[in-house]
């Protein structure tokens, strides 16, 4: 680990604050008036998932942590574990539902993702962008329905349920954004 000073965070950095890892979202630098200058930040706590803002003084050194990414291929789950293999030695490593989050809605058999270390122990995962998943529940479509502004639930294989224009149905495949959980277009 190595300090940086709170005004050299960026975006993706991850960070040791209060004793638990975050990855840092977003940061803006504030300098109100004649006071002391700080850096907002927005940060997801790697552990629980939980979003936090949380400003810090512009002097302040903060620990930056540095994560070994290995590229597994995940392979099934049994209740709450879920089973992933290395893609190079073809080692299994089980990762509970608490430890992935809302990971888990983005996992299919065979997908392959990069599961984040710190100090040889698993600590989450980093999807893909995107991912392709099937809808396998949703309102029946509206005859003559065009892509507007209304949007309707879906339920998709792993259980996530996002909004979707009218014109999508179940059995479809659509692109879904792992950042925001949100429909990008239909495949």
């Amino acid at each position: 680990m190595s300090s940086v000073k709170a005004t050299q965070l960026r975006p993706g950095m991850v960070i040791q604050h209060e004793g638990q890892l975050f990855t840092v979202f977003s940061t803006e630098h504030r300098t109100p008036g004649n006071k002391r200058g700080s850096m907002q930040t927005r940060m997801k706590n790697l552990r629980t998932g939980a979003i936090i803002d949380y400003r810090f003084r512009a002097e302040e050194f903060v620990e930056r942590a540095f994560l070994d990414e290995v590229e597994f291929e995940y392979l099934y789950n049994e209740g709450d574990a879920y089973h992933f293999m290395n893609t190079e030695t073809y080692e299994q490593i089980q990762l509970t539902k608490n430890e992935l989050g809302e990971s888990v809605y983005y996992l299919i058999p065979n997908t392959v993702v990069k599961v984040e270390f710190f100090e040889n122990k698993p600590i989450g995962l980093d999807l893909p962008d995107t991912i392709d998943l099937t809808v396998v529940h949703t309102e029946p479509t509206v005859q003559k329905a065009t892509a507007s502004a209304v949007m309707k639930p879906a339920r998709l294989e792993t259980g996530l349920v996002i909004q979707v224009p009218p014109f999508v149905n179940n059995g479809d495949r659509v692109k879904v954004d792992t950042s925001e959980a949100r429909y990008v277009q239909r495949v």
